[in-house]
């Protein structure tokens, strides 16, 4: 099976934000929304046919098993919602400490909520 036809492909290179100047652009010049268990920061980008993404997990979240469980978490939502996200975004999701409660289902509920809050999630 190729990697695109399981989803995973939207974590493929040129779905990720990994460099701390594309985060820092994002929290400079983005806008942010936020709910009980997410925040999120989206930046404009007119040079890019997809959404990039990036993942932000405090340690005052958690220790390394309970950070890298909800950057695990966040991203089996975005492959489960890929296709109801505009293109031509960053994103960055910063997690706050009642992330580290929530399953699955919790998980994708907030990361809704507040997509859209922010207009981010169109059905």
């Amino acid at each position: 099976m190729k990697s695109e036809e399981s989803g995973w492909h939207i974590l493929q290179k040129e779905h990720r934000l990994s460099k701390n100047k594309d985060f820092a652009l994002v929290y400079k010049k983005g806008k942010s929304w936020a709910n009980r268990s997410f925040v999120i920061y989206v930046h404009k980008r007119n040079d890019q046919e997809k959404f990039r993404l990036g993942i932000s997990v405090s340690k005052k979240v958690g220790n390394a098993v309970v950070r890298n469980h909800i950057k695990r978490l966040v991203k089996a939502v975005f492959i489960d919602i890929k296709d109801s996200i505009p293109v031509g975004y960053d994103l960055v999701i910063i997690a706050r400490n009642s992330a580290n409660s929530l399953d699955f289902h919790e998980t994708k509920e907030a990361v809704i909520q507040v997509l859209k809050r922010c207009k981010m999630y169109v059905r």
